[in-house]
């Protein structure tokens, strides 16, 4: 909790998305590629962040090694940081603006045109 945390406050003045996953998730497996691609295609100007619950570290180094995810992640054991986002379940997708302002909440299995959504809410 304290990493992620930390974490935010360090991007302070870049929008962040940041997506709440577990390895053994069948719809964050789903989603995975489409925040992959979008990591790619916006670069420096969103910083993506990963928060992995209820995991076990193999588990999701495989995850991370199986869809190429370049942007940090989170080991978040207990699911604490995703409880605190006031979420059940997983995926849970928050979009921040550059000022940490939550701009958007997408709860479930994200689309390509929820993320676009809420990456453009991000921006701003």
């Amino acid at each position: 909790m304290e990493t992620y945390q930390r974490l935010l406050t360090q991007l302070h003045g870049t929008p962040v998305v940041v997506n709440v996953w577990a390895a053994w998730c069948g719809p964050c497996r789903a989603e995975a590629s489409l925040l992959h691609g979008a990591s790619q295609t916006y670069g420096d100007r969103v910083q993506f962040l990963g928060v992995d619950i209820l995991d076990s570290l193999d588990g999701a180094r495989g995850f991370i090694a199986d869809h190429g995810l370049a942007y940090p992640s989170v080991f978040d054991p207990s699911g604490a940081i995703r409880d605190s986002l006031g979420m059940i379940g997983q995926p849970v997708t928050v979009f921040y603006d550059a000022d940490g302002n939550v701009a958007k909440t997408y709860p479930g299995q994200l689309t390509q045109a929820a993320l676009d959504q809420g990456i453009r809410a991000a921006l701003g």
